[in-house]
């Protein structure tokens, strides 16, 4: 008998053990079939996520994780409107998991679906495929009167990248709630566009720090003059977290005119800030920001000791 059939008996012999009366036999079935790795699993798994019992149908959802395409996918989905949560969370979360763009064969026609876990998980599972067929119903959903579906919308959206898509990111930024708005603005970062570079811009004013830190975030894969003016202003935020992402992006930017600005901020009591400071004026090298750096050497924080010292090393290799 040639492997083939031997592979195919072994998994035939294991997919037997999902009809034991004993739903511990049944999950031990569902785990070898998944340590199997062998695609000729998949039907016996999809199987399993209908089972008399929750724990096998959960463990059925978790063990399709090693698996793609779009028989796993269609699985998931099924398993989406199951009775029991944790088996809705464990396929909810083994779809996120998907990589083969024929996946989304399975989702795409739930996108419209009324049931708001189901919706949000298959966007959540369609983001990374990057199916271009999803972008008219993620927009549409970003009226949904759930965040969480909006969320995920955004994050389709983004995940696309077509410039086309810009008007409605826009309009997600000034979304009502929080974490729409800062999804929606780490999305708007693959786009040059002097629209999405106002929109950053003023949600550096966000009522929200959370927000502002994500804006302060994205400015530097926009780039731009009006971006290093408008990073250099938010380097006094009230909040340090978005103080800290103002200087990483200024970093990332070489904004070597922001360099003693960013230097006094070295005298602030939050580690994570000066190490993050020292870092950036490291890169920038700018011999006048040498007494600032030179207070720290010795540092009660040892990232901070290591960062100072490596900017001065760079000053000094100028």
């Amino acid at each position: 008998m040639n492997a083939l059939f031997e592979d195919f008996d072994e998994i035939a012999e294991l997919a037997e053990g999902l009809d034991d009366a004993s739903p511990g036999t049944r999950i031990m079935a569902v785990m070898e079939l998944a340590n199997s790795a062998d695609p000729a699993a998949i039907a016996h798994l999809a199987r399993a996520i209908s089972d008399a019992d929750a724990g096998v149908r959960k463990q059925a959802a978790l063990a399709l994780t090693a698996f793609d395409g779009p028989e796993t996918a269609a699985a998931l989905v099924s398993a989406l409107t199951d009775s029991d949560p944790a088996v809705i969370e464990a396929a909810a979360l083994s779809l996120t998991e998907l990589k083969d763009p024929e996946a989304g064969d399975a989702i795409l026609p739930h996108l419209g679906d009324t049931d708001t876990v189901k919706l949000t998980a298959c966007f959540a599972g369609i983001k990374e495929l990057r199916r271009t067929e999803a972008m008219g119903a993620a927009i549409t959903a970003l009226k949904h009167e759930d965040a969480g579906v909006r969320i995920g919308a955004v994050g389709v959206i983004g995940w696309l990248q077509d410039e086309g898509s810009l008007p409605a990111l826009r309009d997600a930024a000034k979304d009502v709630d929080t974490n729409v708005r800062r999804t929606a603005l780490a999305a708007l970062g693959f786009s040059k566009s002097e629209h999405a570079e106002a929109t950053l811009i003023a949600a550096l004013n966000d009522p929200e720090w959370l927000v502002r830190e994500a804006a302060a975030e994205t400015l530097a894969k926009v780039g731009g003059a009006k971006c290093v003016t408008a990073l250099r202003i938010a380097l006094e935020d009230e909040f340090w977290q978005v103080r800290l992402k103002a200087v990483r992006s200024l970093g990332k930017m070489n904004a070597v005119e922001a360099a003693l600005e960013i230097a006094p901020m070295m005298d602030l009591l939050i580690p994570n800030l000066r190490k993050e400071c020292a870092a950036v004026l490291g890169e920038m090298a700018a011999p006048e920001t040498r007494p600032y750096l030179e207070k720290y050497v010795d540092d009660t924080d040892p990232d901070v000791r290591k960062n100072v010292r490596w900017a001065l090393g760079k000053i000094d290799a100028q």
